[in-house]
């Protein structure tokens, strides 16, 4: 039954990402916890970030763009609501919208990812629409932490602050994971890390939903979004250093995700490959019917083999590769052009995939929509990558490719099938640098 589940949903499935898409639909525009890293006001094309959307959809327009999708992209499976509010302090607009999708593709996966405030109150709800995937966003679970994360909590008409409110939600937070668990739901925990803040406090997080019975635990960078509490203060995201330790001492107690993109939440389309700012590049109408859309979801299934490498496990002596893709499990993009690396562990021949690293502009990152402030996108690439030894792209410049290889990192133009890729180029790594 869980295997079923998760084969070709792309946030449950580290292989099924590369191959099944799914859409998020923006209908519920209110939330009910202030997050002091949040600022939902800020919208720019080239962020991907949760809270993050263009327009506020009807649920009407929601199930037409579905119905308009899902005939262009024919191994969407999966359909969403994830904000740009949180959807259970919209419930009508999101139960509407998901009963809508439900009779017109029966065969879709329905998610929900909410904070977990209002959860225990519409637990039935998610029973009866036979919603299997819901993704709770935790950061913490000690109330003294919490405080230093959150605002306020809006509570059945009333505000709670401070410890109170950290508190209420803890408990409305364990009590909806639960149940959700209880009732056959895979429940994954989302956790925002914030070194300074709750670093140190995570693999505790990691321990408590395991014993709920939480299907994964995801560890997100901390984005600061522009005009929030967190970037007035000059909080500092996490490195890749800092995640990857994070992540490796959380997947010793139970699986974590480390193939997040911290999606829009109208993100349609391939994990990293996020269509709904650039509609123009759609594929055209298959043509496919339920019955055809069927087969060919059936056969990629049947090419996928889940990972079977203990998910604690620390390769020893593994080479770290960064790979440029726009997914479909094949490097297809070009050094200069992309917005995100996949990085990897490689070992002899086991494969571990190690997480994914944006370089995208963010309008108050490291590098400015227009390279405002001074800032050089190739030096902050160079930065995000110092602890990989190759590089792994469809195309790279001379001017980058010698920066790369002034860093210790080897730029390789290479296309096909990464996991081939990654094997044959990390055996011969010694002929491309004799001194590494």
């Amino acid at each position: 039954m869980e295997t079923a589940l998760i084969l070709n949903h792309p946030c449950y499935s580290e292989e099924a990402h590369h191959h099944f898409a799914r859409m998020h639909a923006a209908v519920a525009p209110k939330c009910n916890v202030s997050c002091h890293y949040c600022n939902r006001k800020f919208d720019c094309a080239n962020e991907s970030r949760p809270g993050v959307v263009s327009k506020l959809l009807s649920p009407e327009e929601a199930l037409h763009k579905m119905v308009e999708f899902s005939a262009r992209l024919p191994t969407l499976t999966v359909f969403g609501i994830a904000g740009p509010g949180d959807p259970l302090a919209n419930p009508e607009q999101t139960f509407r919208t998901l009963r809508l999708v439900k009779h017109a593709f029966p065969d879709v996966h329905l998610c929900l990812s909410t904070n977990g405030l209002m959860l225990p109150e519409y637990i039935d709800e998610i029973h009866e629409l036979g919603i299997k995937h819901v993704t709770v966003t935790l950061n913490a679970v000690d109330e003294h932490i919490g405080k230093q994360l959150y605002g306020y909590v809006r509570y059945k008409g009333k505000m709670y602050y401070g410890k109170e409110a950290a508190a209420l939600l803890l408990q409305q937070q364990l009590r909806g994971i639960k149940q959700l668990t209880a009732n056959g739901v895979l429940c994954k925990v989302n956790s925002v890390l914030v070194p300074q803040i709750n670093g140190r406090h995570l693999p505790e997080v990691t321990a408590v939903i395991k014993e709920l019975g939480a299907f994964s635990h995801n560890i997100m960078p901390l984005i600061l979004s522009p005009g929030s509490k967190f970037e007035k203060e000059g909080i500092k995201p996490p490195s890749p250093g800092e995640v990857v330790q994070v992540q490796q001492a959380s997947a010793r107690i139970m699986p974590v995700m480390r193939h997040c993109r911290q999606c829009r939440a109208d993100a349609v389309g391939l994990l990293g490959a996020d269509l709904s700012q650039t509609p123009d590049m759609l594929p055209p109408k298959e043509g496919l019917d339920a019955e055809k859309r069927m087969e060919l979801r059936e056969r990629l299934v049947s090419q996928i083999q889940e990972r079977t490498a203990p998910q604690g496990e620390v390769l020893e002596h593994a080479v770290r590769v960064a790979v440029a893709t726009r997914g479909s499990n094949v490097i297809n993009q070009h050094f200069g052009h992309a917005k995100e690396f996949v990085i990897y562990d490689v070992a002899g021949e086991t494969i571990r995939l190690v997480g994914v690293r944006k370089v995208q502009a963010y309008c108050n990152g490291t590098a400015d929509c227009r390279s405002k402030g001074g800032h050089n996108p190739l030096a902050d690439t160079l930065e995000m990558l110092q602890d990989c030894r190759l590089l792994l792209c469809s195309g790279i410049g001379k001017a980058p490719s010698l920066k790369l290889m002034q860093a210790g990192i080897v730029p390789l133009i290479r296309k096909g099938p990464i996991d081939e890729q990654l094997l044959e180029n990390v055996r011969y790594l010694s002929y491309f640098a004799p001194n590494h």
